[in-house]
């Protein structure tokens, strides 16, 4: 093969240190010249070169012009499905199982003062049937002894599950199912574990960190957002961080008027 390239290409070549081992190119002779009257009879003689035609597309054909995300999609590539939002928009479809007591054998005798009428903790990711069993049911049972409520009678669960395919649920059903175990255990605090759990309990959309730093209310009781166990298993760093969300809801109570 041969490389047909011209001083200024053979100059950068030499610049950068690449030697082109090529034979020179042999010039290529120039025409023989034509008289004048020659060219002249020669350009009166050719055929006029038929003009380009210029295609004009009417104005309700041309296709609108390509988004950002249809630039990012290779020619030929299949664009990703979306899938779809759930009915609602709040949180996904849930099941609420009935408050069930964690520690009902504790004396109210021995219950430490400023905890409060009752607590009511509202998680998902915990079994129904066996909630402090499993990773995540003893790390929630670390916190909550933590915080002395094994010695309190009144800490309710509330433990919402995914149901199976084909079940009819809905978040909106869950918000009112809770908004009522609430209202009839009237606790001094409610704890929110998890960003599903703050979306059915709450009917909030905002990200999780913003619900960690707001008071909520849930049927007129102080609700606190904090992460959910299964997470904190994966996530460590954050143990402090829900600790001190436990803290913060540990001391409204004990802030809270002696009626509550």
């Amino acid at each position: 093969m041969s490389l047909h390239l011209d001083a200024r290409q053979r100059a950068m070549l030499q610049e950068m240190g690449v030697t082109v081992w090529a034979p020179a190119e042999t010039p290529v002779p120039a025409p023989p010249p034509v008289a004048d009257g020659v060219r002249a009879q020669q350009t009166a003689t050719a055929p006029a070169a038929p003009p380009s035609a210029v295609v004009v597309p009417d104005a309700g054909s041309q296709p609108a012009p390509r988004t950002a995300r249809e630039r990012a999609i290779p020619p030929g590539a299949a664009p990703a499905v979306q899938p779809p939002v759930p009915q609602g928009g709040n949180a996904p479809a849930l099941i609420l199982h009935a408050p069930q007591a964690l520690y009902p054998t504790a004396d109210p005798a021995q219950t430490p003062a400023g905890l409060g009428a009752g607590w009511l903790v509202v998680a998902e990711s915990l079994s129904p049937t066996a909630p402090l069993a499993g990773e995540a049911g003893r790390l929630l049972d670390n916190m909550l002894r933590a915080m002395r409520l094994h010695l309190h009678p009144r800490v309710f669960l509330a433990t919402l599950e995914r149901p199976p395919a084909g079940a009819a649920a809905g978040a909106a059903d869950v918000t009112a199912a809770l908004e009522e175990v609430a209202a009839t255990l009237r606790p001094a605090m409610v704890l929110v574990l998890g960003h599903v759990a703050a979306r059915a309990a709450l009917a909030r959309t905002e990200p999780l960190g913003r619900l960690r730093a707001g008071l909520h209310q849930l049927a007129g009781s102080p609700a606190i957002v904090t992460y959910d166990p299964a997470f904190l298993l994966r996530a460590q760093g954050n143990k402090a961080a829900a600790w001190a969300d436990l803290c913060r809801a540990l001391a409204l109570v004990q802030a809270a008027p002696a009626s509550r």
